[in-house]
């Protein structure tokens, strides 16, 4: 399962880190997704959700 909110579609990015001698890091941010139960057309499935998604209330919990 790809690590992608199932709501708003936030997914992983590529981020840099600098440090004082311009050395760059690469790095990922990944989005703080939940598993969470919800109302999908009538039926409760599990879904992955990102934090910002459930406090919107774009989710319907079971």
């Amino acid at each position: 399962m790809a690590k992608c909110c199932e709501i708003c579609g936030k997914a992983p990015r590529k981020s840099a880190d600098r440090s004082f001698s311009m050395k760059q890091n690469v790095h990922t941010q990944e989005p703080n997704l939940q598993s969470v139960k919800a109302v999908v057309n009538g039926t409760v499935k599990r879904i992955k959700v990102c934090t910002s998604c459930i406090k919107a209330g774009k989710v319907t919990k079971a």
